[in-house]
């Protein structure tokens, strides 16, 4: 009877592993090309950009908030970073693009604090109105058209290394983010920063009575979003070698349902970049999943938003039952 109990709390905490193998099992029973080393590589190329803006938005999420803004943020960086490898060199474009999304994240941040945000709601529409903005300068500044590496006077070799080089059996993308994850958990869990964060995300009151300064906390999770927007921007470009002024359409989505999926509280206060791996994997796996069996766009957009829907009331669950 223990066992069994323990079994099913085990489950019951690891859905997410458990959504995964099942995805595996059943997609390789039907099709077995989907355990083809091709197909795991097309995996670990679409898990690159997702990783780092779900990354980001972990922590935008367990400090209270949620960041629209993500989709004008990747847009931008991508355009601009390939724009640049001409005049300034690869080197310079590359940091010129994680600069300018970091400050675009901040800016995100001040304009919050100066707007007096203070719940999701109202960040959500703030932050949406940023990705307008962030879109529509992407637009102008390309003249609506799609940039191509293979047009640059330039080399580009730093970006088709990271887009599609290996280290070993790893993919460089791979092994950034691995390199980010540990660095921002890190963080994260043993700096004063970052139990300000989940402090902010779980009671705010109770953070300020603390003498904590929140509004520079809120603009500190903005400015770490900002920065892995423009992280997953780069490592974008780098895959496809094009920067189109909409390519961030979508990624907020993804990105928020991957931090829920994967067990951060959307209320804030908790949470986990290892967890959101795991969300990010179902979320790609599922797309590909369906994919490799020719589910329509139109059904795979329905279950998407199923799973969403599941993982909040799975969330608004848990939280009912610690209150």
């Amino acid at each position: 009877m223990g066992k069994s109990i323990d079994v099913k709390k085990f489950l019951l905490h690891n859905l997410v592993l458990l959504g995964i193998v099942v995805l595996c099992v059943v997609t390789a029973i039907v099709e077995p090309l989907f355990l083809t080393q091709n197909n795991f590589t097309n995996i670990l190329r679409q898990f690159g950009p997702l990783s780092f803006v779900a990354l980001g938005m972990t922590y935008v999420i367990i400090g209270g908030f949620l960041d629209l803004s993500v989709v004008g943020i990747i847009s931008l960086v991508g355009v601009v970073t390939l724009s640049l490898i001409d005049p300034l060199g690869q080197v310079g474009a590359l940091l010129c693009g994680l600069l300018l999304g970091t400050l675009l994240g901040f800016l995100n941040g001040v304009i919050l604090v100066g707007f007096g945000a203070r719940i999701q709601a109202e960040v959500l529409f703030i932050t949406y109105g940023m990705s307008s903005i962030f879109g529509a300068i992407a637009l102008i500044y390309t003249n609506s058209e799609t940039e191509h590496m293979s047009r640059l006077s330039n080399p580009y070799t730093i970006f088709t290394w990271i887009g599609k080089g290996k280290v070993g059996p790893l993919a460089v993308s791979m092994i950034l983010f691995v390199i980010s994850l540990v660095a921002v958990e890190w963080f994260y869990r043993k700096t004063i920063w970052g139990r300000q964060i989940a402090l902010m995300g779980g009671n705010k009151i109770a953070a300020t009575l603390c003498g904590y300064n929140m509004k520079r906390t809120m603009v500190l999770v903005y400015t770490i979003c900002g920065l892995f927007a423009g992280m997953g921007s780069i490592v974008l470009i780098s895959r496809v070698t094009t920067a189109s002024p909409v390519a961030g359409a979508g990624y907020e989505t993804d990105a928020i349902m991957s931090v829920v999926v994967g067990g951060t509280a959307l209320a804030g206060g908790t949470g986990s970049g290892v967890r959101t791996v795991l969300g990010v994997l179902l979320i790609i796996l599922l797309s590909n999943c369906m994919n490799m069996l020719g589910v329509s766009t139109y059904l795979q957009t329905i279950m998407k938003g199923l799973v969403l829907v599941i993982a909040i009331w799975l969330d608004n669950r848990k939280e009912q039952q610690i209150h």
